[in-house]
């Protein structure tokens, strides 16, 4: 019950709850919900930093996958040093190691990862789609972003219902990423299944820089 209490203390950000049960059990640093997610990848998955950094000064052992989301370059140097091939590995959960460092923006271990043969375009295996350009555009790492664009990742993979980065850097109000994206050979006229482009999600959801960019490039929603 224990184990229930702290993930539901983690995904509320309740601090407090976390370090009283966490301080009554030390093992719970270690405990993994029915995906395999640890509490400290379950902060960073929803955002909260604080207990993210409490647990792993606290003890909370790094594995690859969650070294590569909480962006500790040095922890993940070790593990791959030791296992070249992890570079290449998923999470239990089965998001690819380098999209985690991406979709956190930790740039530094995403070009580390490739440079022990990770692959950029790795696809998540658990329906989500996500790859390291997808994740990186969705969560606005517009540096992140770029580098991948740069290195050969495809910006005009398409996942779920037709879904593309531009759609998605469109529908978050992300304009310099949405330029980045087009410079890189991005499909402007991309639309979804039920027929929106990126003018239609800019609009939709009062991005009115974006939508001008895109109206001046001749896009009509």
């Amino acid at each position: 019950m224990s184990s229930a209490e702290l993930f539901a203390a983690v995904r509320g950000g309740d601090s407090a709850t976390v370090s009283r049960l966490v301080e009554s059990d030390p093992g719970l640093l270690q405990a993994k919900n029915e995906q395999g997610v640890s509490a400290m990848l379950m902060a960073c998955y929803t955002g909260r930093k604080e207990i993210r950094d409490w647990l792993i000064a606290r003890g909370a052992e790094l594995q690859l996958h969650e070294a590569a989301a909480a962006g500790h370059l040095a922890r993940v140097k070790e593990l791959v040093d030791a296992n070249p091939s992890a570079a290449s590995s998923y999470s239990p959960d089965g998001f690819p190691v380098v999209a985690l460092a991406a979709v956190f923006g930790h740039e530094d271990v995403a070009r580390y990862l490739r440079t022990k043969g990770a692959d950029i375009n790795a696809v998540a295996t658990n329906g989500s789609g996500y790859t390291a350009l997808s994740g990186a555009v969705a969560s606005g790492h517009a540096s992140v972003a770029r580098w991948l664009a740069e290195n050969g990742a495809n910006v005009n993979y398409r996942y779920a219902n037709n879904y593309c980065p531009l759609l998605t850097a469109a529908a978050n109000g992300h304009l310099e990423i949405v330029k980045m994206l087009l410079a890189h050979g991005a499909e402007l006229h991309a639309r979804t299944d039920d027929g929106k482009n990126a003018l239609a999600y800019a609009e939709e959801r009062d991005h009115q820089e974006v939508a001008r960019y895109l109206r001046g490039l001749g896009l009509a929603s």
